[in-house]
């Protein structure tokens, strides 16, 4: 826990992407359980109105004063940093009375037999929001001094506390879910909050010893190079005990805060519009609801760990490659030829990878869903028709990605400044679309606004990088057209696989399966013809790099 803040700041994002690999990973399974045990209306209930509620209050109250507070440290007088923090609590509580109002006596009401542990629900996720908070002072300390893999502990065994305690009183119980949930809810913060000062209660204790008896060879433990940190006591972790000769609370942070309060607002909204909206609009059931929320998170799946590391990855590399303040012609030739060469083939392989999504997902969302949820979840036949709408959007989603993560790469600071005005335009305006839709197609209509807005996206993109490569030879959205004999292949397999489903699927689902298996690698194997010098580039690259790993 040295203070290497590059390298801290480096293991803090890859512990997180694993930490939120597995919190997705006991998400997907934890919604499967509780679809075969208790249903989807209680699920919607859950994962959208309760989380949607924890969400907005530990948003609101914590975002703003935790950013406020970690801005230039160094200069700070730590005891009205933490007296500042402490303001989260109070604020916490005036947020948690508002939202708590609004959740009860405002929004559609839930069925009576789930009212009284809905009405429990909402204070519990209150009560919750307000016992983190209490951490949140040492949430600063940890993330400071760079207490990295501190937090991933900790929010792990807050993950697993959580995901214990709801199925232990779920199997105690299924007559009463919500308050299964509740009650994970109030323990899991208990354990979360219990278990940062436990730690800072140690670590200060022993730092304190260290600073006493001097010792060299702590030079390299995880006390060494902390001759900056503020506290000498445990009691200092609370408001008005740090000296302090100064104000109570620093002017300047103070307006910070308000500052990141006004943003906060504005990037909660944008985040969870769609679940603002659902929870709004009267159309959709707690059923719906959780239906939808289903598909899309089964759906995001390919943009989670598919897209999204191709997307990083490739963005840095352009940002490495290409010059933003300096037109392309003026560049370096052989930067911008294999910029080019790398943009056309990303374009191709996630275009690729998103209409295999398309092709296969219309005769195979039904299996997907029964093999995942049990009959339960397909009964109604809506989640089918929603995950096969989707596997539409996943195209899109593919090609924004790649795009526009080499239009940010690429843009100079006008450009940039001018695109996150238009990124909000974007964001409102699918907000807007998006309750229209609701209200003419039901669930499917988030899909469509969704669709809607990467389609307006995708085209600012796609305009951009005409624009940019309009002096130059090379046409790098060239990649976005897929060979003739892979679309004839799609079609193809699209066509066997839905006589399969039609004819096939409700006397062996193994046997629906294995037809789609067999037409899914010949698909696979007209590609790979149609891209041999992709694929051997690809196969020296990793050579290339094997052979260096061994040397």
């Amino acid at each position: 826990m040295g203070r290497n803040i590059l390298k801290s700041s480096l293991e803090n994002a890859s512990f997180t992407i694993i930490f939120q690999i597995l919190f997705r990973c006991i998400t997907f399974i934890l919604n499967a359980y509780i679809i075969r045990t208790v249903g989807q209306e209680v699920l919607g209930i859950m994962n959208v109105r309760l989380l949607l509620l924890e969400s907005t209050i530990l948003f609101l109250s914590k975002e703003p004063l935790l950013k406020a507070c970690l801005t230039n440290t160094s200069a700070r007088n730590w005891a009205q940093v933490i007296n500042l923090i402490w303001l989260s609590v109070p604020l916490s509580g005036l947020i948690n009375i508002s939202f708590v109002y609004v959740w009860l006596n405002v929004l559609t009401p839930t069925d009576d037999k789930y009212l009284i542990q809905y009405k429990f629900g909402c204070y519990a996720v209150a009560f919750s929001c307000l016992v983190e908070q209490l951490t949140q002072v040492t949430v600063l300390l940890a993330q400071n001094f760079c207490f990295v893999k501190l937090k991933v502990v900790v929010d792990t065994i807050y993950v697993v506390s959580r995901t214990v305690i709801f199925v232990y009183f779920i199997e105690y119980d299924r007559d009463r879910p919500i308050n299964a949930f509740s009650i994970a809810q109030i323990a899991s913060s208990v354990v979360l909050s219990l278990s940062y000062y436990a730690f800072f209660y140690w670590y200060i204790r022993n730092l304190n010893k260290v600073r006493a008896l001097e010792k060299k060879e702590t030079r390299n433990s995880m006390f060494s190079d902390m001759g900056d940190f503020p506290l000498t006591s445990f009691w200092q972790l609370f408001p008005c005990v740090m000296p302090n000769k100064e104000k109570i609370l620093d002017t300047k942070l103070c307006l910070l805060t308000v500052s990141f309060i006004k943003q906060s607002v504005v990037k909660q909204i944008l985040t969870e519009g769609e679940r603002y909206v659902m929870t709004i609009s009267p159309v959709l059931t707690f059923s719906q609801q959780s239906m939808y929320d289903i598909v899309n998170n089964l759906g995001s799946l390919a943009a989670r760990f598919i897209f999204r590391p191709i997307e990083e990855s490739s963005y840095f590399y352009f940002t490495q490659m290409i010059k933003r303040d300096e037109p392309l012609g003026k560049q370096e030739k052989q930067r911008i030829a294999e910029s080019a060469e790398v943009l056309s083939q990303l374009c191709k392989v996630v275009v690729t990878i998103g209409l295999l999504v398309v092709t296969f997902g219309q005769a195979y969302s039904y299996s997907f869903l029964y093999l995942y949820g049990g009959a339960k979840l397909v009964e109604s036949h809506l989640p089918v028709v929603l995950l096969r709408f989707h596997s539409f959007a996943i195209v899109l989603l593919a090609v924004n990605g790649v795009t526009e993560g080499y239009v940010f790469a690429t843009m100079n600071n006008r450009q940039l400044d001018r695109y996150n005005y238009l990124m909000v335009i974007f964001s409102v305006s699918f907000l807007l679309i998006s309750y229209v839709f609701t209200y003419v197609f039901g669930p499917v209509g988030f899909i469509l606004a969704n669709s809607i807005n990467m389609i307006a996206r995708i085209a600012h993109s796609l305009n951009y990088i005409t624009k940019q490569y309009q002096h130059v030879e090379y046409k790098p959205l060239n990649g976005l057209y897929p060979g003739y004999k892979f679309i004839v292949a799609l079609i193809v397999s699209g066509l066997f696989t839905k006589l399969s489903e039609i004819f096939l699927l409700n006397k062996s689902i193994i046997l629906h399966i294995g037809i789609g298996g067999i037409f899914f690698l010949l698909t696979i194997t007209v590609w790979a013809f149609d891209n041999l010098q992709l694929l051997k580039l690809g196969y020296n690259k990793y050579k290339r790099k094997t052979s260096l790993k061994e040397d």
